[in-house]
């Protein structure tokens, strides 16, 4: 059956990033993953947690936070603060954002401070989160530069890229990048997040009231690893499309997922 939006089962949403969005953060980009729309920006913050002074952890920390904006749905969503705390499912989003920007972050290297990326949702048609954990990278890889730019980072902490994106079981196909609609009908629901260099952070994936195949999970990973190459190379595009840095200010990071 064809999709909704006529993709082929391989085929990523459109995607395309904004980078420097947001003129007083650090790093800012907008993200869009068809009609989904996330700002991430990144702000550094000279200081660390209270529990790492205490417990004396060397290094830095990198943090998120993530908000569905009120208007980023059909009926208006209220914001968290009105509800005087953070939903259950922001409240686990940032956390996989934030896991997974660490994954790809030596925060030694980083100093004793706080990156915090903050992840606004302007507009859900699916995938908010892997949409975030992408662009949240490129956002905490454009400040990371400018700290090293500017002589406040002696080397740069990031590793490495990392990206995420969905795939599911749909009308007993696998299928890459879910749409609302896609997500909303499918069996199966998966969401990836892998570094570039073809490595697993955070698989998360459920049966929606059905069971799927060793077989099925195979074709949604490997349609995620096909996907996920796609999005390294668009975002070190976006980086470096920040403020045309030298290929020389990102020395580890590759253009594409190793596949072997």
């Amino acid at each position: 059956m064809p999709r909704s939006d006529g993709r082929e089962n391989n085929q990523l949403r459109p995607i395309s990033f904004v980078p420097n969005v947001a003129p007083n953060a650090a790093g800012s980009v907008l993200v869009s993953f068809g009609n989904t729309r996330v700002i991430c920006a990144a702000t550094v913050q000279e200081d660390v947690p209270r529990w790492m002074k205490a417990q004396g952890v060397p290094g830095g920390w990198v943090t998120a936070e993530y908000s569905m904006l009120p208007y980023s749905t059909h009926g208006r969503k209220a914001r968290d603060i009105s509800r005087g705390r953070l939903d259950g499912r922001s409240s686990e989003i940032q956390r996989l954002v934030g896991r997974a920007l660490r994954a790809v972050t030596d925060l030694r290297k980083l100093g004793s401070r706080t990156v915090w990326v903050d992840c606004d949702v302007l507009q859900a048609d699916g995938g908010t989160r892997t949409a975030s954990i992408t662009g949240g990278c490129v956002a905490l890889a454009i400040a990371l530069n400018g700290l090293l730019g500017t002589g406040g980072l002696s080397e740069l902490p990031l590793t490495q890229l990392v990206a995420a994106v969905s795939a599911g079981v749909w009308e007993d196909t696998p299928i890459l990048d879910l749409n609302y609609p896609e997500d909303r009908d499918a069996a199966v629901d998966f969401n990836v997040v892998m570094t570039e260099d073809g490595n697993f952070v955070e698989v998360q994936g459920s049966g929606e009231e059905n069971v799927f195949s060793s077989a099925e999970m195979e074709a949604m990973l490997g349609l995620s690893r096909e996907g996920i190459e796609t999005l390294v190379g668009k975002q070190r595009e976006a980086i470096l499309a920040a403020d045309k840095p030298s290929e020389e200010t990102l020395p580890s990071l590759g253009s594409s997922l190793k596949t072997s």
